[in-house]
């Protein structure tokens, strides 16, 4: 049996501006079909970040698959692991993403920060720099939280 791959599926508002947005800023290639419904919508398409394939598809309220504009944000956030996280925020903010948390050394090793993509999504883009300890972590963070 082969390995369980994860495929996150978005839904946005404007599938075909998407997919330029995520070309612009996070390198996406569109790698599938695109199929495309007589009324103009994108019922499937399939792009590729750094090797993760994502599918994506205009809003289709009629079966349940809503946008995070209509319905007013998103809780997931998508992680993303980059070679220049400066380089990868900047471009995202010159496509026209929103910085939520400006690019910052984190305690886990990771410098890190948060965009908002125009289409409703939370992007964590991060570079690993160094590899602390779970107990170098925990003096960082202070007694907030535990590491485990």
């Amino acid at each position: 049996m082969p390995e369980a791959v994860l495929t996150p599926y978005l839904g946005v508002h404007d599938c075909a501006a998407a997919i330029e947005f995520y070309r612009r800023a996070l390198g996406a290639e569109e790698t599938g079909p695109r199929f495309t419904a007589p009324d103009g919508r994108v019922g499937h398409a399939e792009i590729s970040i750094g090797g993760s394939r994502i599918f994506i598809s205009d809003e289709y309220p009629e079966v349940g698959a809503l946008s995070p504009k209509r319905l007013g944000g998103s809780h997931a956030a998508l992680h993303l692991q980059v070679p220049d996280v400066d380089e990868t925020a900047r471009r995202l903010v010159d496509a026209g993403a929103t910085v939520l948390h400006a690019i910052a050394d984190q305690a886990d090793g990771e410098r890190r920060g948060t965009f908002l993509d125009p289409f409703g999504y939370r992007w964590m883009i991060g570079q690993m720099t160094e590899a602390p300890t779970r107990k170098e972590m925990q003096e960082r963070i202070g007694g907030g939280f535990r590491v485990d």
